[in-house]
């Protein structure tokens, strides 16, 4: 019993993983009860399956690894039900039970493993094609090497709750909850990566701001639930005028922001720039059928430019497309003042 306590302890104390644990206690309540096969199962309910997950064999009855049954037909549920937790006399016992007379099996004990929540996760099992007596200290065994599992069961739900959390912060930190857009703090680093990659490549990058003109009529006229549709829906109108390689992102309010891989430094980026600006800008341009009202909107302005990513960092790029953007939102205004004194 002394080595079995050892073994236990260094068990526990060196696992890592619920496979960690759970092959070496196979191994140990093998030598304790004296069954040529140890399993750990897990049990699905909403599909009425039990699965083998690990499984120890060393003589003739074989329980397979990997092996799915119905839950019903399992001896590990009659055992259950009927507070039963060893028979050697499974024939007699169960004799209704197809999985156990293919098997054949004679001697069986099991007990449920639960997490610390009182979940069922499964069973811990030892069966024999013979008759066997229930040795001492082996019933205290079981449920000992079951409650160490379904703690580390617990623990292992938990990192994968830990780890899920921590994904959708991370997206909640880097995405602009109403569009679905990388937000400013994303935009930013992205930017700042693709002028580093740009730098060894020799390339420009295209840096565009796009400003929603008018916005707040619409957001007078039409209340504020109807501006925030608006804005979600123009968020996708500007992604069919950008290339698998671009981006853009909400920078705040009614602004948006794209950037882009540009052409070699030598290769005319300027016209790049202004390519992508009027792709862009043509995308804006739209009759937007919205839950609350159809809103005909006339476009924004955007402004381009094509920057040297060896001379500049990712605010002063986004300054030059700022700059640029309010160049076109002045040459606009004045032609709307012009074609109003007609």
């Amino acid at each position: 019993m002394d080595s079995l306590i050892e073994q236990l302890s260094d068990s526990v104390s060196s696992a890592r993983t619920l496979e960690d644990l759970a092959r070496p206690m196979l191994e140990m309540l093998e030598v304790v009860t004296g069954l040529e096969s140890t399993y750990l199962t897990t049990i699905d309910l909403d599909k009425g399956l039990q699965h083998i997950l690990f499984a120890r064999n060393v003589k003739q009855l074989t329980i397979p690894e990997g092996l799915s049954v119905p839950w019903a037909d399992t001896l590990c549920r009659r055992a259950l039900e009927e507070g039963r937790p060893y028979t050697d006399d499974v024939a007699n016992c169960w004799g209704d039970a197809d999985a156990a007379q293919q098997l054949g099996i004679q001697t069986y004990m099991s007990t449920p493993v639960k997490t610390d929540s009182g979940g069922l996760y499964g069973t811990l099992c030892a069966a024999s094609a013979l008759r066997r007596p229930l040795p001492s200290h082996a019933e205290s065994v079981l449920q000992l090497f079951a409650r160490l599992i379904g703690q580390q069961v617990e623990r292992e739900l938990l990192f994968v709750k830990l780890k899920k959390a921590n994904t959708e912060l991370a997206a909640f930190a880097s995405t602009d909850s109403l569009t679905g857009l990388a937000n400013r703090r994303s935009l930013i680093d992205a930017l700042r990566r693709m002028l580093a990659q740009a730098a060894r490549d020799g390339h420009c990058v295209l840096v565009g701001f796009i400003d929603l003109d008018d916005f707040k009529k619409i957001n007078d006229a039409h209340g504020q639930d109807t501006g925030d549709e608006f804005l979600a829906a123009m968020a996708a109108r500007l992604s069919t005028s950008l290339r698998a390689s671009d981006m853009h992102a909400r920078f705040g309010g009614d602004e948006f922001v794209v950037i882009g891989p540009g052409p070699a430094l030598g290769e005319a980026p300027a016209d790049a720039a202004q390519a992508l600006e009027a792709r862009v800008a043509a995308s804006t341009v739209s009759e937007l059928r919205l839950h609350r009202a159809t809103v005909r909107y006339e476009g924004a302005s955007v402004g381009v430019v094509a920057v040297d990513p060896r001379t500049v960092s990712a605010e002063e790029a986004l300054r030059k497309a700022d700059d640029a953007m309010y160049e076109v939102k002045r040459h606009r205004r004045a032609a709307s003042r012009e074609m109003s004194a007609v």
